[in-house]
């Protein structure tokens, strides 16, 4: 198990390392997250023992039955006597990936570093005041969702709404916008999803430039597993991979 997990990360951080060259960038601006939907758990701790990567969900349910087994495990190893002090990593950093309904922000909150998916003012004000009532020291990583691909079944912001979101946001004193994220179409058309992320790109270049948000507003959460080639190539820092690391 764990020489196929190492094996996928070896050929993917290969392809990310090549994308960079291609587009004259520093790998090491691209974060490889983890994506652990439908994974085991057995799965997951070779992962983490083969690299400590950040972890995503897309449901909270999983987040959270994911986040107390896999602390339980960390907690274990870094018991054991034996262990190597290099090898002792700590509890990976966790994200959330998929559509968020209010009534769940509360439970997710204490466990999550990011949350890639706010596309309403609505789920921001309620990540706001949960935070404020559970008493959170660090303001909430927040990146805003655009469906630049307009698909109608996709979550996600207009295009044309994303920056009067993104000022509104601003104000609220519990959240930090890190940036913008959007999922192309599952599709083998390159172009197609070369399309959504350079529009996801421009955005954030206007955002970025007009100074909407502050010096935290650096990233790009796009590109999965079918397209996360093509998503560096554009100016993602965050790729949210789950097949091709695990099968």
């Amino acid at each position: 198990m764990k020489e196929k997990i190492a094996e996928n990360l070896k050929r993917i951080k290969g392809n990310i390392a090549e994308a960079c060259l291609r587009a004259k960038r520093d790998p090491s601006r691209v974060r490889l997250i983890a994506v652990t939907k439908t994974v085991d758990i057995d799965v997951i701790r070779a992962l983490l023992e083969t690299e400590p990567l950040d972890l995503a969900e897309s449901r909270v349910q999983e987040l959270i039955q994911h986040h107390a087994m896999i602390r339980e495990s960390v907690s274990r190893r870094l018991a054991l006597p034996n262990i190597a002090t290099e090898q002792k990593s700590g509890t990976p950093q966790w994200h959330m990936i998929g559509h968020l309904q209010r009534n769940k922000v509360k439970q997710l909150l204490p466990l999550v570093k990011y949350i890639h998916s706010v596309d309403s003012l609505r789920l921001a004000e309620e990540i706001n005041t949960a935070s404020a009532r559970l008493g959170l020291n660090d303001k909430i990583k927040i990146f805003l969702q655009v469906n630049t691909s307009e698909e109608k079944q996709k979550y996600g912001l207009a295009v044309g709404a994303v920056k009067a979101l993104a000022e509104q946001v601003e104000t609220l004193p519990n959240l930090q916008i890190v940036g913008l994220m959007t999922m192309a179409p599952l599709t083998d058309n390159q172009d197609i999803c070369r399309f959504c992320f350079t529009r996801l790109r421009e955005i954030f270049e206007e955002i970025h430039g007009e100074k909407v948000c502050g010096p935290h507003f650096q990233h790009l959460s796009m590109g999965m597993s079918q397209d996360y080639v093509t998503a560096v190539e554009e100016g993602a820092t965050m790729v949210r991979v789950g097949t091709a690391l695990f099968s």
